[in-house]
């Protein structure tokens, strides 16, 4: 079975609601993957983002009673909840799907299946977790969930956030370990691992955070949900239990959490400022090598969110010595991205102006991250205003401006269309200027003695003025991601479609069409060196030189198998949930359960070995 291509393009977007919705239920394709990571990503970013003005409208005035004091912890509980685990890693994903596998010269990630079961986890396990709205009331223990207070949090609120992160970072989880193997393993010949573009070099690396992050969280939940489903007392300190281990094993995971979106957005950067530049990336190997650092020094600086917690002066001043030290990767990468652009023919389109940007942005959050580092200063700074404010400068003005060059970058390679300019310059500079007005007056609140997690603030206390700057500011926000989205409907309803190379790239991706076939390369292209298409370029020859000659091309088949068996742990999330209440819930559970043990063991006796495109179907298409 051979699927449609080039010719039949034209004929696919006109194809009925119901094929376009069956080929996405199954697709095992990573490009259509990536897709519905980013659609996936956009709708829990947007629905954060509501939550994120809930909060900002409340804060508006002293004394507010736009929400009481419940909702308001249920909306910063989900804000933060819905942004880390469903809107910033599922984007980061998707342009990871997308891009990563056409960078190395691969056809597909190295386990096609399981990256499709990875993005309907994410998507059901979001689902169940925005479901507590509907069924009685949203986790309200914050985003951290500590201990004791997530552990005996009255109803299911806390319930849905278990199964639900447990769901979606299962997805995460697999995707990391796919990752590592596609790029260990499939890479075209030629590509060595110095070769790779430093996109590739940070979704590796960060693979490998995920891999070792994930599981510290997964354990966290699971004594969490036996604590609250069965029983158990892990964090009942009446009956023996500890709560300050769940601090410990949230923070092992979330604290690489924080590089684990911030490194591949790093890659996406150099990527852009070489392009715009028209300069190979400055100190390529000391830029791997901090990545390296950063990652290895990401799981050594946990404790730092736990300085008040009294582990003495010694186990402070080790993890405060840890962190400072990160400052100086960190610190290599942003001298490193200036002398890229220095001397360089330098184009300052929309990719860009989020690139340079970020610099400023990210540099504040380094800056107050060293003075949060510091723990005679953090026993003032804990709990209030001010962490607030350092964390969205390194999460926003970090992750999220780099989510918005990579897709401005990549979008005409993942959709076929350029991201019209104009609009692509509004949102940027609404979106940063209401971002450095929501966030940079809430250091100095934050120093003021504002404390975070309040709902209402009183009058006389000084701090009108700055709340009122912060939530102008994050109604200029949300201006500017309404305008990408107006962007992105626009272009794909009027626009024209992108060429293979719209930048003048330097690197494999720009090789192919836009977006490419299924199967990527007719050819599997030769890699003679790093920024490989640009060495081309240099020397006359404009394209890339086929490692192989022409022959039959080895592709899987599409599965239903992914989302039923999603679906199965779906419904077996919601029994676990409700079984402390009825048992007759045990059969949504144990028929969940079955659902995906069924659909396993399909997978697992079923003889499914793909299908070819010949050669001779690769000839008439080149005709």
């Amino acid at each position: 079975m051979s699927i449609a291509v080039s010719e039949s393009s034209a004929k696919a977007q006109k194809r009925s609601i119901g094929a376009v919705l069956w080929d996405y239920l199954t697709t095992v394709d990573h490009m259509k993957i990536a897709h519905l990571y980013i659609f996936g990503g956009a709708f829990f970013f947007i629905l954060g983002g509501i939550e994120a003005i809930i909060i900002r409208i409340q804060l508006l005035v002293p004394e507010n009673d736009f929400v009481s004091a419940g909702f308001y912890n249920e909306v910063i509980t989900m804000h933060g909840t819905t942004m880390i685990f469903l809107a910033a890693m599922p984007l980061l994903l998707g342009l990871m799907n997308a891009i990563m596998p056409l960078q190395i010269g691969a056809r597909d990630v190295a386990f096609p299946f399981l990256n499709a079961l990875g993005v309907w986890l994410f998507i059901l396990g979001g689902l169940l977790l925005n479901l507590s709205w509907v069924f009685g009331g949203a986790p309200d223990a914050g985003w951290t969930a500590y201990a004791p207070l997530s552990s005996t949090s009255p109803g299911h609120g806390v319930d849905f956030y278990v199964m639900g992160l447990q769901l979606a970072g299962a997805g995460t989880l697999m995707s990391g370990i796919n990752f590592l193997v596609t790029i260990i393993n499939m890479r075209a010949p030629g590509m060595t691992y110095m070769r790779m573009p430093l996109f590739t070099w940070t979704t590796f690396i960060t693979s490998i955070l995920i891999l070792f992050a994930f599981p510290a969280l997964t354990v966290g939940l699971f004594l969490l949900q036996f604590d609250r489903m069965f029983g158990a007392a892990f964090f009942d300190v009446a009956l023996g239990g500890n709560t300050i281990i769940w601090q410990h094993l949230f923070w092992i995971f979330g604290h690489p959490e924080v590089y684990i979106l911030i490194l591949p957005v790093f890659g996406a950067f150099s990527e852009i400022f070489s392009t715009f530049s028209k300069k190979r990336i400055f100190g390529y190997t000391s830029m791997i090598f901090a990545t390296m650092l950063i990652a290895f020094l990401g799981f050594m600086v946990w404790a730092h969110h736990m300085f008040t917690v009294g582990m003495g002066p010694i186990a402070n001043t080790i993890f405060s010595v840890a962190t400072m030290a990160i400052a100086v990767p960190t610190g290599i990468k942003i001298f490193n991205w200036l002398a890229t652009m220095w001397g360089g023919s330098v184009k300052l389109n929309s990719a860009m102006l989020w690139s340079i940007g970020f610099i400023p942005s990210f540099t504040i959050g380094g800056m107050t991250g060293i003075m949060v580092a510091t723990v005679a200063a953090d026993y003032q700074y804990h709990d209030t205003y001010f962490v607030i404010a350092h964390f969205h400068y390194t999460i926003v003005g970090g992750t999220v401006m780099g989510i918005f060059a990579g897709l401005t970058y990549w979008w005409p390679k993942i959709f076929g269309r350029v991201l019209n300019e104009t609009l692509g310059q509004i949102t940027f500079w609404t979106f940063f200027v209401g971002f450095h007005m929501t966030f940079f007056i809430q250091h100095f609140l934050g120093l003021m003695g504002m404390p975070r997690r309040y709902w209402v603030f009183l009058e006389d206390q000084g701090l009108d003025t700055g709340n009122l700057i912060s939530s102008i500011g994050a109604f200029l926000m949300a201006v500017g991601v309404i305008v990408f989205i107006i962007n992105a409907i626009y272009v794909w309803l009027k626009g024209e479609k992108a060429a293979n190379d719209p930048w003048d790239g330097r690197t494999l991706e720009w090789t192919t069409a836009s977006p490419p076939e299924h199967y990527n390369w007719k050819q599997t292209p030769l890699i003679r060196g790093l920024d490989c298409l640009w060495l081309e370029k240099t020397e006359g020859n404009g394209k890339m030189i086929p490692a192989h000659p022409l022959k039959d091309i080895h592709m899987p088949n599409g599965s239903i198998l992914p989302f039923i068996m999603s679906l199965g742990f779906f419904i077996a999330g919601i029994g676990f949930i409700y079984q402390t209440d009825n048992k007759l819930w045990y059969i949504a559970l144990f028929g969940g359960m079955a659902i995906a043990l069924l659909t396993m063991l399909v997978r697992s006796v079923q003889d499914d070995v793909g299908h070819y495109i010949t050669k001779e179907e690769l000839k008439g298409e080149a005709e």
